[in-house]
């Protein structure tokens, strides 16, 4: 969250205007909302399933795009070159969450994004041990970006960036497997009696499968699908897990499973959960290194197989 809000307090000023994915973390929604009307910087939201929309949205003052893709937790993707095309002709300065993805499966720049943000603390740490963010850019853009945090003060510790630089060794062939155990899990969930819905960007099921496919190397390690039942389904399907931990991170070692609508997006109304498709029911699981096989197991059980 340190380098997301640096990357607007360094780029936004009073009076601009950013445009930003409605399928955001709960936090970046916070900040959006709550905080940057302070300064008199105002936002608006667009569906990422309806990227034809962003047009009518911008404004003399719009200064930032940003989006979340795959987001959290409904896995949307969006075409990053439709959007990068869009904000180049609007001199627009085009700014990407990788989170889920990594630098291993997806590259946003090579596809035209200005900055990529990394929330660290997941799948490039890979161990739940610390926390970080990471901004990616040209020299020109990272520059101003790195004198705000200087002097603002939302630096990492050293013994973080040494840990976090031990983790980039083994990001890739991490990420291969996540993403491997996710594709078999998912196709085995899919069309499963219990679920309403299964979704996984490598999935052919998936809304924007084929721009997945352009821009990401693999599906990565976060699959989600739809308890039929709501709440009390929910619950009892968390209750009932054996080996899958329960907490609201993401992209360990171990598989983790959460409820978004009760943690990670949490701070938004039952709308505005609904709006980005976060409904009772939803349960996102990100697949860690354990036995696929295993995995599944506990999850079948879990539904009452």
């Amino acid at each position: 969250m340190a380098a997301i809000y640096s990357t607007f307090m360094t780029f936004l000023n009073q009076g601009d205007h950013i445009i930003s994915a409605s399928a955001v973390f709960g936090s970046t929604h916070t900040i959006l909302t709550k905080y940057l009307p302070k300064w008199g910087i105002e936002s608006s939201y667009f569906d990422m399933n309806k990227p034809e929309s962003i047009e009518a949205l911008i404004k003399p003052n719009t200064k930032m795009l940003y989006v979340e893709t795959p987001s959290n937790p409904g896995l949307d993707i969006i075409d990053i070159e439709f959007v990068s095309a869009l904000c180049k002709k609007n001199n627009i300065l085009f700014v990407v969450d990788n989170c889920f993805a990594t630098p291993a499966v997806q590259q946003p720049i090579k596809f035209g994004a200005d900055l990529v943000v990394h929330s660290a603390t997941k799948f490039i740490d890979g161990q739940g041990r610390v926390l970080g963010g990471v901004v990616v850019g040209k020299k020109e853009l990272i520059q101003p970006l790195y004198l705000f945090v200087r002097n603002t003060g939302p630096s990492m510790s050293p013994f973080n960036a040494w840990v976090l630089s031990k983790s980039l060794e083994t990001l890739f062939i991490r990420m291969e497997r996540h993403a491997a155990s996710a594709m078999q899990i998912a196709k085995a969930l899919d069309g499963h009696a219990k679920l309403s819905s299964v979704k996984y960007p490598f999935l052919e099921s998936h809304p924007q499968y084929d721009i997945a496919k352009k821009q990401m190397s693999n599906g990565g390690g976060i699959v989600t699908f739809e308890l039929k039942g709501g709440i009390e389904a929910g619950r009892n399907f968390l209750n009932s897990l054996q080996m899958i931990s329960l907490t609201n991170n993401l992209g360990d070692s171990r598989t983790i499973a959460s409820h978004p609508a009760s943690t990670t997006h949490s701070k938004l109304s039952l709308e505005e959960r609904a709006a980005v498709g976060i409904t009772d029911g939803l349960i996102r699981i990100s697949i860690g290194l354990e036995n696929a096989e295993d995995i599944l197991e506990d999850i079948l059980q879990a539904l009452g197989e």
